[in-house]
């Protein structure tokens, strides 16, 4: 018989943790984690009640859904582990995979991660010195954002309305703006930050004013944090979205034929739904007022 009280003592070797770390995943690392892209909103087939592929239960990217069978059943039990079914293209693997392996969502254009946005203070902005309201007319498509001044006589980073824009362009100034997340993403990405740290350092060092110290004071934090780690401005603009493993986010059958599902999977769907026809939209060529 068992000693019951054996199953509870404490492990000979435990893995003790003082710290945990975490940083932004690049979209190299989303890459890295995930099996497949994720390209339909649907979850399983109602009919059959498997899933759906290249959907958010796809077998394909997931893993199957019985232990080593492939999801139309032509390879069953471990004689056949790790074999590819060549038709249903399920590996005959665990369904224990399907509580591990991750997938992504291409997005067809790039979005700001919202806690680096809505932060207090915002972290975008304060790397690029612009405030949250001005950050989102960029982000949100309702103003520019200068990113070379030309000849105009105005700063690179300034935001400006379109009348103002057109009416620069209509008095011969040379100048290039731009909008959305894809072009703030590419101000990340240009961003020196051993130069904004020491001009930070420089302006705390001669500025009197109580009220400029702390704003360069919340800024320098801000770049001393990401030059003490590996993660870049960049990341905080998405162009990759990891999808969680299905076991996590489950989809659990009632009774009269009724499902129960995670909030996850709804967030999903509307996501997957939006992005795809974003991209129809792109693919089209529609006109920007209706993009």
């Amino acid at each position: 018989m068992i000693d019951m009280g054996v199953l509870f003592n404490k492990p000979k070797n435990p893995q003790d943790y003082s710290a945990i770390k975490i940083g932004i995943a690049s979209p190299e690392q989303i890459k890295e984690w995930s099996y497949g892209e994720i390209k339909k909103p649907e979850t399983i087939n109602y009919r059959t009640f498997r899933p759906e592929k290249y959907g958010l239960f796809c077998a394909k990217t997931f893993g199957p859904v019985k232990d080593f069978e492939c999801l139309c059943g032509k390879y069953k039990r471990l004689k056949h582990r790790n074999h590819v079914c060549e038709k249903c293209g399920v590996e005959v693997i665990s369904s224990k995979s399907r509580r591990t392996r991750m997938a992504h969502i291409e997005l067809a254009s790039p979005v700001a991660h919202i806690w680096f946005l809505k932060s207090v203070p915002s972290r975008i902005g304060g790397l690029l010195d612009i405030s949250l309201k001005d950050l989102e007319k960029v982000l949100y498509f309702e103003s520019y954002v200068i990113t070379d001044p030309g000849d105009t006589g105005l700063k690179t980073g300034q935001v400006i309305s379109e009348d103002t824009y057109r009416e620069l362009i209509d008095e011969n100034y040379f100048l290039l703006v731009g909008m959305g997340a894809e072009t703030v993403r590419t101000m990340l990405q240009a961003i020196d930050l051993e130069e904004l740290s020491r001009e930070l350092k420089d302006e705390l060092k001669r500025t009197p004013s109580p009220l400029k110290k702390v704003k360069f004071s919340k800024r320098l934090r801000t770049v001393e944090a990401f030059r003490g780690s590996t993660n870049k401005p960049e990341w905080m603009i998405l162009t990759r979205l990891p999808v969680l493993p299905p076991d996590l986010r489950p989809l659990v059958p009632l009774d009269g034929g009724r499902f129960a599902t995670s909030d996850l999977n709804d967030l999903y769907r509307r996501v997957i739904n939006r992005n795809n026809r974003l991209r129809k939209l792109m693919e089209l060529g529609a006109p920007d007022i209706i993009i």
